[in-house]
C-alpha cells in the first residue's frame, strides 16, 4: 500500500503593481504535490486585489480559488462557478481577465 501524497505550498507570491501599471496587488497561492514528475495542483488562490477599483470583498477585483469544494470565480463581489480543465488554463484565464481589467481602467484615466 503506498503513502497518501503530501500536500505542500507550491507556489505563495504577491507582487504590488505601480500606479501606472494599473496598481493594486496580484496573490498567488497554489498547493499541491509532485508525482513521477508532474505537478498535481490541488488547491489554490489567484486574486487581483485594488481598493481603488473597488472596495468591497476586501478589494477583491477578480480572483479565482478552489475552496469550498468547487471551483469558482469572484469578480467585484459576484461569485460563480467556473468550468476547470486545468490549472494552467484557469491561471492563463486569470492573466488575461486581470490585464482587461487594467486596459479598461486605465484607458478611462482623463
Amino acid at each position: 500500500m503506498s503513502k497518501p501524497t503530501k500536500e505542500t505550498l507550491l507556489e505563495q507570491e504577491r507582487f504590488e503593481l505601480k500606479p501606472k501599471s494599473g496598481g493594486g496587488l496580484l496573490s498567488y497561492e497554489v498547493w499541491g504535490y509532485i508525482e513521477k514528475g508532474k505537478t498535481i495542483v490541488t488547491r489554490y488562490n489567484l486574486a487581483y486585489i485594488n481598493h481603488a477599483i473597488y472596495r468591497g470583498d476586501n478589494g477583491r477585483v477578480l480572483g479565482f480559488d478552489n475552496a469550498h469544494d468547487y471551483h469558482h470565480r469572484h469578480y467585484m463581489g459576484e461569485v460563480e462557478p467556473v468550468e476547470f480543465t486545468n490549472f494552467e488554463a484557469t491561471q492563463a484565464r486569470f492573466q488575461q481577465e486581470w490585464l482587461e481589467i487594467i486596459n479598461r481602467t486605465q484607458g478611462n484615466k482623463p
